[in-house]
């Protein structure tokens, strides 16, 4: 299905209850998406094309053997601050570049307990200190609507990837 990183998260959700596509499906449309575009947006610091591919199989088993949730199989992408347990987590900085949690945050345990399917982690300020996310040890983030321009704020990374379809949302920080 062409575009399919273009529909939003509640019509994703419907369309997954109603089985019109599988999580593995529209997962794979989203990664696909960021592999394209994220090199001249710098939106993700970290993709996690199998430990995504794998949620999302997990999901769909899941459907079929008769489980609902309004989240289930639904694809989002995490700030580089909230710590999913055994992928990366840099905060944007050097120092933490290879830090690699033992533990989930609450909010990445909560949504993955909901069925979520985490894409990867989004760009940001270093330590979430800024206002342009201008100061990320990897780079700046662009603006996917002007490239010339940064999405603003510490949260720069999830704005974003949920602006350039990467994900149907992102949960960040203020």
């Amino acid at each position: 299905m062409s575009g399919m990183h273009d529909i939003p998260l509640a019509a994703i959700a419907e369309a997954l209850a109603r089985r019109e596509f599988s999580s593995v499906e529209i997962t794979e449309a989203l990664l696909q998406r960021i592999e394209s575009t994220n090199p001249a947006l710098n939106a993700f610091v970290t993709i996690d094309r199998e430990g995504a591919l794998r949620a999302a199989a997990a999901a769909d088993a899941a459907r079929a053997r008769g489980a609902t949730g309004r989240l289930l199989g639904v694809p989002i992408a995490h700030k580089d601050l909230f710590c999913p347990a055994g992928l990366r987590t840099t905060c944007g900085s050097r120092m933490l570049g290879d830090f690699v949690p033992p533990y989930d945050a609450p909010v990445v345990e909560r949504l993955a307990a909901a069925g979520c399917v985490n894409l990867g982690k989004t760009n940001m300020d270093e330590f979430a200190m800024g206002s342009s996310n201008e100061t990320s040890w990897f780079g700046p983030v662009r603006n996917p609507w002007d490239t010339a321009r940064v999405p603003g704020g510490s949260s720069g990374g999830s704005a974003a990837a949920v602006a350039a379809r990467h994900a149907p949302d992102g949960p960040a920080t203020d």
